[in-house]
């Protein structure tokens, strides 16, 4: 049985609903797109921390690098395979509570991680902590596009995604840190008192799920392929993010075999997350134009500084600047672009294509680092910036031609 809230809108049963006197604030989405952040500054801040350990792992299990590989494999085929499933599966039992059922997963993994007795144990709960991943993206972006209204959509999307670019920048330091000092178990534990946190906050602060008072209609993937722009728009969610991600794992390869110490390649590859989390902030404030002038900006800036990083000499006077220029572009266009995807698609579609777009994120992470490893293999590192400056230009034609279709 479904639930009616006192100004007549139907939630599905069983969720909790928020106080009161927030859910009648005007910043009431402001509290909901934070809670949301929390689960992507913890997702990509573990992301960034776990390739650290291998080696401190493997010595623990006496196990090679083609076993301890699997520890983040797990993780991302279990991730990668249940986005869209568990998209449309919360759309029928409700986007919150699925939500808070990730984090509780997540966090019990990471607990269980931080125990494992063997490599076997730890695969496999890696595994269940992509689980509890899937759960978490399958409706973080459908939680803050249902949450904030129409005109503050972009600017929602963009703090979440200035959280997920906090937690790529400032992984690698702190996951060396810890490592170091105190051991790998407890790069896994980091997540969980994030992970309580946000649990709470979750509980008492995210929107119930709306039932859409729209009429039947088509349903599931006819929802969001139904229409012209959003498969356009997935394309280029795909390609950004291959271009955010290319650099994240050509530049510690090139500059290291340069004679770069671990600190300073690290805080040089930094500047690129940290100009992206610069970039979704201040785009709507910078580019108060339509959300189509913001991306056709973003995607100028993009080219441009790839172009640099292709034409230049590698340092870190020119390298830092160009990597920040590069975040500033994909922080004014990802935002922008995954806010008119949920924008196009009706709210009962909600989750499902915010598991999309975040599919999106993965195939265009994973085929960024398979583009770089295959061109530093069979060329160089000017080789992989021009496969992704062409993965730059691709983005732009798409876009050029949806506004053309449009």
């Amino acid at each position: 049985m479904n639930a009616a809230s006192p100004d007549g809108a139907a939630y599905l049963a069983g969720e909790r609903p928020r106080p009161e006197w927030l859910r009648r604030s005007p910043r009431a989405w402001l509290a909901a797109t934070a809670t949301v952040c929390f689960g992507g500054f913890m997702g990509q801040l573990d992301a960034s921390v776990v390739a650290l350990t291998y080696h401190d792992i493997g010595h623990s299990f006496g196990a090679g690098l083609e076993r301890v590989q699997w520890i983040s494999l797990s993780y991302l085929i279990a991730l990668a395979a249940l986005l869209v499933p568990l998209g449309r599966l919360s759309d029928r039992l409700g986007r919150k509570r699925v939500y808070l059922w990730g984090f509780t997963l997540f966090t019990l993994a990471s607990i269980g991680c931080a125990l494992a007795p063997n490599l076997l144990a730890l695969v496999l709960l890696r595994a269940a902590q992509g689980t509890g991943a899937a759960m978490l993206q399958a409706n973080s972006i459908a939680l803050v596009s249902t949450a904030a209204p129409a005109p503050r959509l972009r600017t929602a999307l963009g703090l979440q995604a200035a959280a997920q670019a906090i937690g790529l920048a400032v992984g690698p330091t702190v996951g060396g840190l810890v490592v170091q000092s105190i051991g790998w178990r407890w790069v896994f534990a980091l997540n969980v008192p994030v992970g309580l946190v946000a649990i709470v906050a979750g509980r008492y602060l995210l929107p119930r799920t709306r039932i859409s008072d729209a009429p039947p209609g088509r349903r599931g993937l006819a929802d969001v392929f139904g229409r012209p722009a959003v498969p356009r728009n997935l394309l280029g969610a795909l390609l950004a993010y291959l271009t955010l991600f290319g650099p994240i794992v050509l530049l510690p390869a090139v500059l290291q075999a340069a004679g770069r110490t671990p600190l300073v390649t690290g805080l040089i590859v930094a500047s690129l997350p940290a100009g992206f989390a610069a970039g979704a902030v201040a785009a709507d404030r910078l580019l108060p134009a339509p959300a189509g002038g913001r991306e056709r900006v973003g995607i100028a800036i993009c080219v441009a500084a790839l172009a640099g990083l292709l034409v230049t000499r590698t340092t870190v006077a020119v390298d830092v600047p160009l990597l920040a220029m590069l975040g500033i572009g994909l922080g004014a266009f990802i935002p922008a672009n995954n806010a008119a995807i949920m924008m196009a698609v009706p709210s009962r579609a909600a989750a499902l294509a915010g598991g999309l777009v975040n599919t999106a994120r993965a195939i265009g992470t994973a085929a960024g680092t398979a583009i770089v490893a295959v061109t530093l293999t069979v060329g160089s590192g000017r080789l992989s910036v021009a496969a992704l400056l062409a993965a730059a230009a691709a983005l732009a034609v798409t876009l050029r031609r949806a506004r053309t279709a449009a």
